[in-house]
């Protein structure tokens, strides 16, 4: 791969990222909240003692769902709340997806030339390589994401800015404590793995379909720009399968990231889970997240592709 093309997709994962970013920042805050410990809503129940009369209060602990979380957030905080984190997200995303995009584009290259080209083993090693090398590059910036995020302050308090979010990281732990939550992300490459695995089969599909297909020249262009909802298709669909089946590392990474948190590793963190709220917590957010990350992995990928198909002309 020429140096042009490395900055080629530098440039477009970069752009992919930001796009997508902005358009669904609310819902990544929403569902970041929904993924903490401090969302848990506590509701009492009186019950009466038909023996004694005496009556007993017992106390059940439910979460909220994305709707009943949104409603709080813009009740208590402000809709300026649904965009906290976003700058330390624009900051991150695009060297993020730049650096992930480039490392997968030029692993796949190499790994073509010693395996059979653009197969599912190439694809997963890939994916893997990309994914470790951008957690590893910039794990501190998505932890003072998620601390801002988790700031919830009522109308009028004034909000953490994220100067003062990486200082009072550092005071506490020390440079180490940037790096919080990083192995859950490096738990959360299988996602990744998956993802491209499904989006490049399919995507594989998609140009055989239309290499087969003989078309003149004005429905070669409508072709062209159907090209691009296809990938859209894909990659919604290849994210989806991907985030079901590897979602509980989300909720380990933000307890993990949490400020002045009891959770001290992976492995740890996802047994605490389990035993103090049950299966079901391994996968609070899921639906939020689901309902973000399907039209961001679309908006993303589909604005790489269609920069890269620019600029290449």
């Amino acid at each position: 791969m020429s140096q042009r093309d490395t900055l080629v997709h530098l440039f477009a994962g970069g752009c992919g990222g930001t796009v997508g970013a902005i358009l669904t920042c609310p819902l990544e805050v929403v569902k970041t909240r929904l993924q903490s410990s401090s969302i848990t809503v506590y509701i009492s129940e009186v019950h009466l003692n038909t023996v004694s009369g005496a009556s007993v209060n017992r106390v059940t602990r439910v979460s909220p769902g994305p709707l009943h979380c949104l409603k709080m957030i813009l009740q208590k905080e402000g809709p300026r709340s649904l965009f906290r984190g976003l700058g330390p997200n624009l900051v991150g995303v695009a060297p993020s997806r730049a650096i992930y995009f480039a490392a997968y584009s030029n692993c796949k290259e190499k790994l073509n030339s010693i395996f059979d080209p653009d197969t599912s083993q190439v694809h997963m090693i890939s994916a893997g390589v990309a994914g470790f090398t951008a957690i590893t590059t910039t794990n501190p910036i998505w932890l003072i994401k998620t601390r801002l995020q988790l700031d919830a302050r009522n109308r009028g308090e004034k909000r953490m800015s994220a100067f003062e979010c990486i200082r009072k990281v550092y005071q506490s732990d020390g440079m180490k404590g940037f790096y919080r939550g990083m192995s859950a992300s490096y738990a959360g490459i299988s996602e990744t793995v998956i993802h491209f695995v499904i989006y490049e089969s399919i995507k594989q599909k998609l140009l055989e379909y239309k290499s087969a297909s003989s078309m003149d020249n004005e429905d070669e262009y409508e072709k062209e720009a159907s090209d691009f909802v296809g990938m859209m298709m894909a990659a919604a669909t290849s994210k989806t399968c991907a985030t079901s089946i590897a979602y509980p590392h989300e909720v380990v990474r933000t307890r993990l990231r949490e400020e002045g948190t009891k959770y001290r590793s992976f492995f740890q963190t996802l047994s605490l889970l389990v035993r103090e709220e049950g299966y079901g917590s391994l996968y609070r957010g899921l639906t939020t997240h689901l309902i973000r990350q399907i039209p961001n992995t679309a908006i993303m990928m589909s604005t790489y592709e269609v920069v890269v198909y620019l600029l290449n002309g």
